[in-house]
């Protein structure tokens, strides 16, 4: 199947439709093509889009395992670099943590998540995988059926249907997988009230280390992409359009956050993409319903403090090529019926750390808080047993409470293990 093709008016089939070309859907389609299950990936972005937008590049030891199992993972293997140190800096000064000679002794590989969409869609096809781009599915009915349809439509407006014995979700959490869901269905969500100014600079890295800054104007981040492209993340106030801020405001927060005059000179560089994230989490309280199966941001949003979106997707993917495996080829449904779980005693953990990274990073005294840092002045007895305490004891207290984490990691061999483990694992 040639990668433009798109969804035509007459009815299609296949054993598993699978929606969305991420990393998600791209592996689970290479799991399931390899083992002979006959799929289908629809994807509404044109092969173009797929292949460069930009996202976390970040991947975790288990899975460059799960890449490894499969034969997916030479492009990784060439070209991405390990890593394994962050630096804090912060108002109380700074310090590194090897976090891969910690905990459990693992490391990252930074290698762009477009790059590696680009091996799984380059590998799918040369395999002979069909993918429908500029289809969009609208709808998924009759989960509670033997054969679900998926209705589309195609970049002419064309609509179409697929039927299929199960659908994959993996077209995230606007996507028609969760529009399709029964109306009582339970979704976790929090908002955590802190947006990134997402930065893709034309510039080499400026440290060889995750940089983590803590700092009174908002939190700050540098991570590296490639030898000439480094991400920075600058807080800004919630609701803040992603062209608000000027090249040189942009890199005069950066300077002051990242503290350049303490530290060295940052590389700033061309801006190649801009974008404000605004840090949410999400989880469903199942990702299988009847014939429909959920599986990356369409199961779960973890907030990005973290880079665990793309590394669950994979482990979920994996997880469930194998239970469709299990199911359509052996009669065998037990993991199928218990993929829900497993998957979400992953999620839960990852989204305990990244809970745990954003209290680390930001203060609440951040941009767009509109609070006041500092005791309260006055007798020092505190309010009565019950009462409720005003913002600025609650945000002197908060503030305390992040400071004294972060003097916990710099100190504890046993916090620093704790984070290790957790920060790389998934």
């Amino acid at each position: 199947m040639t990668e433009r093709q798109t969804g035509r008016t007459a009815q299609q089939t296949a054993d598993v439709v699978i929606l969305g070309a991420g990393p998600a859907g791209l592996t689970l389609g290479n799991l399931l093509r390899a083992a002979g299950i006959d799929c289908v990936v629809l994807e509404r972005a044109d092969p173009e889009h797929v292949r460069t937008r930009a996202r976390a590049g970040f991947l975790a030891a288990n899975t460059v395992r799960v890449l490894d199992r499969h034969g997916l993972a030479d492009g990784l293997h060439r070209h991405g670099k390990p890593h394994g140190t962050c630096e804090f800096r912060t108002e109380d000064g700074s310090f590194r943590l090897d976090y891969g000679a910690l905990g459990r002794r693992e490391l990252h590989t930074v290698y762009p998540q477009q790059d590696l969409v680009t091996d799984l869609l380059t590998h799918y096809l040369a395999a002979g995988g069909r993918i429908a781009f500029e289809t969009e599915a609208q709808a998924v009915e009759g989960i509670d059926g033997p054969a679900p349809t998926v209705t589309v439509r195609d970049a002419e407006g064309r609509p179409g249907h697929w039927r299929a014995r199960y659908v994959a979700g993996c077209d995230g959490r606007h996507g028609a997988a969760r529009r399709s869901l029964p109306p009582d269905t339970r979704r976790y969500h929090r908002d955590h009230g802190v947006s990134w100014l997402a930065l893709l600079a034309e510039a080499p890295p400026s440290m060889d280390a995750v940089g983590y800054a803590m700092h009174p104007d908002g939190f700050a981040g540098h991570m590296a992409r490639t030898a000439d492209v480094t991400r920075y993340y600058l807080q800004c106030a919630p609701g803040t359009p992603a062209d608000a801020w000027s090249e040189e405001r942009i890199r005069t927060a950066l300077d002051r956050r990242l503290r350049a005059d303490e530290h060295g000179p940052l590389h700033h560089g061309r801006i190649l993409h801009r974008s404000v994230v605004h840090l949410e989490s999400d989880v469903l309280d199942r990702l299988r319903y009847g014939s429909l199966l959920l599986a990356g941001d369409a199961a779960s949003l973890p907030a990005p403090a973290a880079a665990k979106g793309a590394n669950l997707a994979v482990l979920e993917a994996e997880l469930l090529a194998e239970a469709l495996i299990d199911e359509l080829q052996r009669g065998d449904a037990r993991a199928l019926d218990g993929y829900s779980a497993r998957c979400l005693t992953h999620i839960w953990r990852a989204q305990e750390f990244a809970h745990w990274m954003i209290q680390l990073l930001h203060s609440p005294v951040g941009p767009g808080s509109g609070a006041a840092v500092g005791p309260v002045v006055g007798p020092a007895v505190g309010p009565a047993v019950g009462a409720q305490a005003g913002p600025a004891e609650e945000s002197f207290f908060h503030e305390a409470m992040r400071r004294s984490r972060v003097e916990s990691l710099r100190t504890s061999r046993t916090h620093q293990d704790w984070f290790a483990e957790n920060y790389v694992g998934i």
